[in-house]
């Protein structure tokens, strides 16, 4: 989606913030995500906790990288925040099953559409806060 349209424009405000907080998650999610491709070795301690076969660290990583860069192209956005939102809720599930706190993915899911919200005028026409 762009960011923003000729006849509803994000202010200048709205945009740089939107910018800002959607980079947090990009950071977070592509970060791990691209050192889970090159050295999976580090979070398969964490895999294993979470109850997962070390063999689908790659597998989902890649899934991970994936959704990021969909949210990071402006066409895809929307498409990418409702995967990464979909992979998170996996994440959250799978540490509240194993009993771990699960404020993170949480957390990361409201900045995914908080960031949109701020920079796309077209999700704000269909999500108005009144």
């Amino acid at each position: 989606m762009s960011e923003g349209t000729p006849g509803n424009a994000v202010s200048n405000k709205a945009l740089w913030a939107g910018r800002i907080i959607s980079a947090l998650p990009v950071l977070v999610m592509g970060i791990g995500g691209v050192f889970m491709l090159i050295d999976p070795t580090p979070m398969l301690k964490t895999f294993s906790e979470l109850g997962y076969s070390a063999s689908l660290a790659r597998p989902i990583a890649c899934v991970e990288v994936v959704c990021v860069i969909l949210y990071l192209v402006p066409r895809t956005a929307v498409l990418g925040a409702i995967l990464l939102t979909g992979y998170l809720g996996g994440a959250t599930a799978s540490h509240v099953r194993v009993g771990q706190p699960f404020y993170l993915p949480v957390a990361v899911g409201v900045l995914v559409w908080l960031g949109l919200y701020l920079r796309d005028s077209r999700l704000r026409a269909l999500i108005p806060w009144r």
